[in-house]
């Protein structure tokens, strides 16, 4: 079975304070309806596990779910819809920039990008908070069967062009309706597992030491 294939949900928190402390965890982000559930969903062939509303802003919390073996994905609130009263755009700006600068059991994040207009100003302030950590990042540009086959390598060279001084920055066209980019996030982010387990067993001490 593949890894996204396995996901259950495991539980939601709105406090920095009560994030799991065991595991390592990957994030999704992305702005306000850029189709970030609807990828969660499409990688995990499940409908209705991360929810997919017609209103955007609508996940105001962080949502955790279970790969096995305390591997986690990280839903992060959408950023950018102006509809939502400014106390709680404001809570969720200090919660992302806290939880990309800060949390130790991070070890990538996937960015969610309209591919028709990625690399909003938003998105750029997602990057700054999250690369100085030197992890990884994997951009992915849903809603790609919206655009035709030159459109699609135009948006794909423009972001590549734009990021090309990040090395740890990688780019891919997704488009959820058509379930097409699927084996390429699953293979991004099942690397960045196994790189990190082959880093912690490493670090472990052999019997006898």
């Amino acid at each position: 079975m593949s890894l996204f294939q396995g996901l259950t949900f495991l539980t939601t928190v709105n406090d920095l304070k009560t994030l799991p402390a065991d595991g390592v965890e990957v994030a999704f982000a992305g702005r306000s309806n850029a189709g970030k559930s609807s990828a969660i969903n499409t990688l995990a062939n499940h409908t209705r596990l991360a929810f997919v509303s017609k209103t955007p802003g609508r996940t105001q919390h962080i949502n955790y779910f279970d790969f096995g073996n305390l591997r986690r994905l990280v839903d992060l609130p959408g950023y950018g819809y102006a509809a939502v009263p400014e106390a709680v755009r404001k809570h969720w700006q200090g919660l992302l920039g806290k939880y990309l600068e800060n949390r130790p059991n991070l070890i990538g994040l996937v960015l969610i990008m309209d591919s028709r207009r990625p690399l909003t100003d938003l998105d750029r302030v997602m990057l700054d908070f999250f690369l100085p950590t030197g992890k990884p990042v994997h951009c992915v540009l849903t809603k790609s069967d919206k655009l035709n086959n030159q459109e699609k390598v135009l948006a794909l060279r423009n972001v590549k062009n734009e990021l090309a001084n990040y090395p740890q920055i990688t780019v891919q066209l997704f488009s959820s309706s058509k379930k097409q980019g699927v084996s390429e996030v699953e293979k991004v982010v099942g690397g960045w597992f196994d790189e990190i387990g082959s880093q912690i067993a490493e670090m472990e001490p052999m019997d006898g030491e």
